[in-house]
């Protein structure tokens, strides 16, 4: 997305910008429904409200590094911490067993009653709409998600996921999801978390850059546009380091992402992924 484009589409609305892509995919996804060339699980084009890029390919991806940096087990208990429209549901469908299962929340209805539809033959998959304030995603509900317990029980999960989450929730709501997390996941359980993280290098790359991706800074974390603060944020690697400990996490790896200059050929994701343990 260029940087005009970008400028134009937090200028709208949480609705407004979903109405948009809709109307802008449809003559694509109208085609692809003529000629039947959707994959079973993936939604129209227009219906796709989180990140770019191939919806497949990423999730298939992202499966891959679940089970080779998370060492994630067919039987296992998956949470999907703001799960969108299924792009991860897609390949753990196809992965996890009769003994595994996968339970994934988002604040947007509308992906949350696409899952519902269409996952309905996977019983051991199941989807809830958490009514919660993101000026990115939900302006309809002043529920805040530093206030919000996760529906699960102590020490419940194998694996956590959370792909771009964290880049768009502010301090206070990374620091009480972290001890939520610390709290849904096993003990010797694995998150696999997405970030924009602040170290010496990716702060080097922003004050190089002519334009930085964020250009807004406030002490620990940095914003890319401040009339939509939960758009994009990323937060200093000392700062989460303490967060990591307060939840009772520890970080076990850091990939940094190709978003702070890196080549990408070096990478495994655009945006920093971090595993931590318990």
């Amino acid at each position: 997305m260029n940087r005009t484009f970008r400028t134009f589409y937090y200028w709208l609305g949480p609705k407004q910008r979903r109405v948009f892509r809709r109307a802008f995919f449809f003559p694509i996804d109208l085609v692809e429904k003529a000629l039947k060339r959707r994959l079973q699980l993936v939604p129209p084009r227009g219906k796709i409200f989180v990140g770019q890029g191939d919806f497949v390919k990423i999730g298939d991806s992202l499966l891959k590094h679940f089970i080779e940096l998370c060492g994630l087990q067919a039987h296992h208990r998956v949470l999907d911490v703001g799960c969108g429209i299924g792009r991860i549901a897609r390949p753990l469908a196809g992965y996890l067993n009769q003994q595994g299962s996968y339970e994934g929340f988002d604040i947007v209805e509308e992906g949350i009653e696409w899952c519902r539809r269409h996952y309905a033959p996977y019983p051991n998959f199941r989807f809830l709409y958490t009514p919660l304030q993101n000026d990115l995603y939900n302006l309809s509900t002043d529920q805040k998600a530093s206030a919000f317990r996760f529906p699960y029980g102590d020490d419940e999960f194998d694996l956590v996921i959370l792909t771009s989450v964290f880049t768009h929730m502010q301090p206070g709501d990374v620091a009480h999801y972290l001890r939520e997390i610390g709290r849904v996941m096993k003990p010797g359980g694995r998150c696999f978390a997405t970030f924009f993280v602040i170290t010496p290098q990716s702060e080097k790359h922003l004050d190089a850059s002519a334009k930085p991706f964020f250009p807004h800074r406030y002490g620990h974390y940095f914003l890319h546009n401040p009339r939509v603060k939960d758009a994009n944020i990323a937060f200093r690697h000392q700062y989460l380091g303490q967060l990591f400990s307060d939840a009772g996490l520890q970080q076990l790896q850091f990939h940094p992402g190709w978003w702070a200059g890196l080549p990408q050929s070096q990478c495994i994701n655009f945006q920093d992924v971090m595993i931590l343990g318990k």
